[in-house]
This record gives C-alpha cells, structure tokens and sequence, in this order.
C-alpha cells in the first residue's frame, strides 16, 4: 500500500466497556452517531448527522483537526462492509452531506465496496477485517478531476482499518492528492483513558509491521 500512515480527525469519544454515568452515556452518543438519531441539541430536535456538522461549522477555529476541513477538500465517506442496498442507511453518507451543507465542501460518492467483508461491530477483535482486506474489498467507481486534498468521512473509528483501506485505494487513483481521515466519534477501549463524549482530536492512524491499524489517540 502506498500509504503507511494517515492523519485523522475526530470530534466525540465512547468507551465501551466503561461502567460510570458518563462511560454509560456515551454508549448513547455512539447509537446516535452509528443510528443518525435524532438529539435534542440546544432546545432543537436534530439527526446526529446535521448536530455534528454544524458543531465543526460553528467551533471550526478551535477544533484540532480545523485544517482537514479546507476549501479544496473534496469529501468521500466510507461505505458500510456490506454490499451497498437501495434505501439502507448509509451514515458517512449523511455526515459528508450535512458537512456539505455547513462549510460548503464537495462530496464524491467515489469508494465503492465490492465485496462485503464481516460488520466490526459483530466480530472479535482477533477476526476483524485488516486494512488489506479493506483496501482489496473496495473500488474507486468514479472519476475525480484529481483533487488536491481527500478526506475520508466515516462514523465511527476503532483501530482504523477500513479508513486506512480506503484511503491507500484512493491513493491508487489520486496519487497527488493529500489524504486524510474524519470520523464522528472515536471508540476508548480502556476505559481509564476516556475523559468525556466531546472529546476532539488529531491524530494518526499507522500500518503496523503485523498489517494490523494502530490509532493514535
């Protein structure tokens, strides 16, 4: 893979194996985020998707990942590890859709997954799919005219590997165009690590000599 790291992006956190109120709250955040829920937000009832566009909008200059989000980024979100289905709801998708609406940027329904791979959410750690088997599983479907910047649009990120799959295959078509990674919310395996659910931060996200994903933090 052309790629051996990538800076990601991401702007809430969950633990999921975390007891206290607040662990056990954001495991409501990440059903939102994973559901496009509906929130209520500052008195508004709001899908996810849309509150989590207008918070980049809104605190864009004090966001650490605010330079990902500039006027020549085209947007791609991540397809699902399913095969794409009319009418499923597709959430990178939405959340590319809502950014568009709020800062104005592209969006470039490009990845295409063409060989569905075991949903993460439902796998052992030990069995998830590894970025090769992502980046081998996906296709880029549609022409840009070579985008100076790329950022990958999921919903949520673990270890990183569909993100990391996806953008080398991009980088296989656009191999001048700088690619990064955003992602709504960020999972906390240890739960001594997570300090709230609007915790934003950059990072990266490194190929590892085993294949595995490391992401960091």
């Amino acid at each position: 893979m052309r790629l051996q790291r990538i800076q990601f992006g991401a702007l809430l956190s969950y633990s999921p194996h975390g007891k206290t109120p607040k662990d056990v709250a954001s495991k409501g955040a990440m059903s939102a985020v994973k559901n496009d829920e509906f929130i209520i937000a500052s008195g508004n009832r709001i899908q996810m998707s849309e509150f989590v566009a207008q918070f980049v909008k809104e605190k864009r200059g004090n966001l650490p990942f605010s330079h990902l989000f500039d006027s020549n980024s085209v947007l791609v979100p991540t397809p699902s590890s399913a095969l794409k289905k009319p009418d499923s709801l597709w959430v990178p998708n939405r959340i590319a859709l809502a950014l568009k609406k709020e800062l104005g940027c592209e969006v470039a329904e490009c990845l295409v997954r063409v060989k569905p791979l075991p949903k993460s959410a439902t796998s052992a750690a030990s069995s998830r799919s590894t970025a090769a088997q992502h980046f081998e599983s996906l296709e880029v479907q549609e022409i840009l005219a070579q985008p100076k910047s790329i950022l990958l649009i999921d919903d949520v990120v673990t270890r990183g590997a569909t993100l990391f799959g996806a953008a080398n295959r991009l980088a296989e078509s656009y191999p001048d165009a700088q690619i990064a990674a955003f992602a709504a919310l960020r999972t906390i395996s240890n739960p001594a690590e997570f300090k709230s659910v609007n915790d934003p931060v950059k990072g990266f996200i490194t190929l590892q000599s085993n294949g595995g994903t490391l992401r960091r933090p």
